[in-house]
């Protein structure tokens, strides 16, 4: 199956989980990150719907470009995914793929049980010393 091609010629970065997220306690435990290294990236909130299948996380970097953009979090039976929110589609620099990343990395510490199951941007996961995604 081909992933989908935009217009800016680049496949929609996305990391999918095993498992379905709690998107209510996952914004309830929600705290505001900001890296400042390799590039500026701010998470700033998190706004779920009212079925609480779908997040919305406002976020800010700032590598080669100013960017503000949305992170969507979308889960399902046994499945839960982060991509760029397609309305606001930012240009998807290194920057902005490491915002998924540590966002990735923000639901792996509050899901312990969790495990990526797919991704298409492996080289912008947070690592530890023995080369695993950290939790």
């Amino acid at each position: 199956m081909r992933e989908k091609r935009y217009a800016k010629g680049d496949t929609m970065p996305h990391v999918v989980f095993d498992k379905q997220i709690d998107l209510e306690s996952f914004s309830r435990e929600f705290k505001e990150t900001i890296l400042k290294k390799p590039f500026l990236i701010k998470l700033l909130n998190v706004y779920t719907d009212k079925e609480k299948r779908t997040a919305l996380i406002p976020a800010v970097v700032v590598d080669n470009m100013h960017q503000q953009f949305l992170i969507e979090i979308s889960t399902r039976k046994d499945k839960t995914t982060i991509r760029l929110f397609p309305g606001t589609d930012p240009e998807k620099t290194d920057g902005v793929k490491m915002s998924l990343g540590l966002t990735a990395k923000i639901i792996l510490e509050m899901n312990h049980s969790f495990k990526i199951a797919r991704t298409n941007i492996v080289e912008f996961l947070f690592r530890d010393a023995q080369n695993q995604v950290t939790k």
